[in-house]
């Protein structure tokens, strides 16, 4: 049967202080007033039956997405104690889908991305279903075509067309690269950006599991055992957190391109514009632009003078945010912080995230 889980436990760092602990990224009211993980769910109307979508999150955000997600069963959520990077996550995930359907196939995709059309979307998945069901032992994940030399995505470098399905073999896996490589990749026309998405059938990816990080499988299976008795929460919290922290890529998509276990790995092509709302440079890429290349949210009050190219942001529809002479810089304001950047420096907000809960613990975080 078809499966699709939602990652969503990401904590949304670089997009504080709008992003806080007990409000993530994927609930904020980040697209044309829905949360982004809201987007995420209905993006697959059509695609599953909804009793076969999941949600994988982090524990405590658990409540959160109930509260976003009314419709979703509470045994449609799969709630992580800790965060043990995506190998874990997929690996519990397809675990506890496969417990009782063995022959499950499963589609994961984010709770952070902004896709349209949503039709080539739904099209690309279902062909990644496709290609599973015709070939059991292929693990798949899906290529956005790059529309410009972005150095903050890894990318995937195509090989041959893989005769009957819409895959492509995937020749390998290429870390982000610097401006001037990400320039060589798109002029070869064989990358693509690579998007985190992933299909396969459950057992699959478990078995490359047991070969590739053992001791971590083996403790996924004994979770997922338990899963529908009491012993589930106490076995979740003495066994997540203890396991390898480690991406899905690193652990299972990057050796199994290079042969290291007898499943393949294959690229789908998913033509659609495709925007991972991972920072506020990214976020603000949705906003509407001014004459001076200011960018809003469209409920921001702002006074701008001899001010270009900034990002602006405020909760508070009745806050003024004024500036004379800025260039190139973010300024986000809650009611209890007003966070102040160049956009050049916009990654390291999530350094600056740790430095505050060092200096005021978890008070802003």
């Amino acid at each position: 049967m078809r499966n699709v889980v939602i990652l969503a436990g990401g904590s949304g760092t670089r997009l504080w202080p709008m992003s806080r602990d007990d409000r993530p990224k994927q609930v904020l009211p980040l697209a044309a007033g829905e949360s982004l993980l809201r987007v995420a769910y209905n993006r697959l109307r059509g695609l599953v039956d909804p009793e076969n979508i999941y949600v994988c999150t982090v524990g405590a955000y658990t409540e959160v997405v109930r509260r976003e997600l009314p419709e979703l069963g509470a045994h449609n959520i799969i709630g992580e104690p800790a965060r043990r990077d995506t190998a874990n996550a997929v690996g519990l995930a397809s675990a506890v889908v496969a417990r009782n359907d063995p022959d499950a196939v499963v589609a994961f995709v984010g709770s952070d991305h902004l896709i349209s059309p949503e039709d080539e979307f739904r099209a690309a998945i279902e062909n990644g279903f496709a290609v599973v069901e015709q070939r059991a032992r292929s693990l798949v994940t899906f290529g956005i075509e790059p529309t410009h030399p972005h150095t903050g995505l890894g990318y995937i470098e195509r090989g041959e067309a893989i005769d009957g399905t819409a895959a492509y073999v995937v020749d390998r896996f290429r870390e982000k690269p610097d401006r001037a490589t990400a320039e060589e990749y798109l002029a070869t026309g064989r990358f693509w950006w690579n998007s985190g998405m992933f299909v396969w059938r459950a057992e699959t990816v478990l078995s490359v599991l047991d070969e590739l990080l053992p001791e971590s499988a083996a403790r996924l299976r004994q979770v997922a055992s338990v899963w529908d008795t009491p012993a589930r929460d106490e076995t979740l919290a003495e066994i997540y957190p203890n396991l390898q922290k480690i991406s899905v890529d690193y652990a299972v998509m990057e050796p199994a391109s290079q042969g290291k276990v007898d499943a393949d790995v294959v690229v789908v092509p998913m033509p659609v514009h495709w925007l991972d709302v991972g920072s506020w440079a990214a976020l603000a890429g949705t906003y509407d632009e001014d004459a001076c290349g200011n960018r809003t949210d469209g409920t921001t009050l702002s006074c701008l003078l001899d001010s270009h190219d900034n990002i602006i942001v405020t909760d508070d529809p009745d806050h003024l945010i004024a500036a004379v002479g800025l260039r190139g810089h973010i300024i986000v304001h809650t009611q209890d912080v007003t966070m102040v950047c160049p956009l050049s420096d916009g990654e390291r907000v999530k350094d600056l995230v740790a430095q505050v809960q060092e200096d005021h613990a978890h008070r802003y975080i």
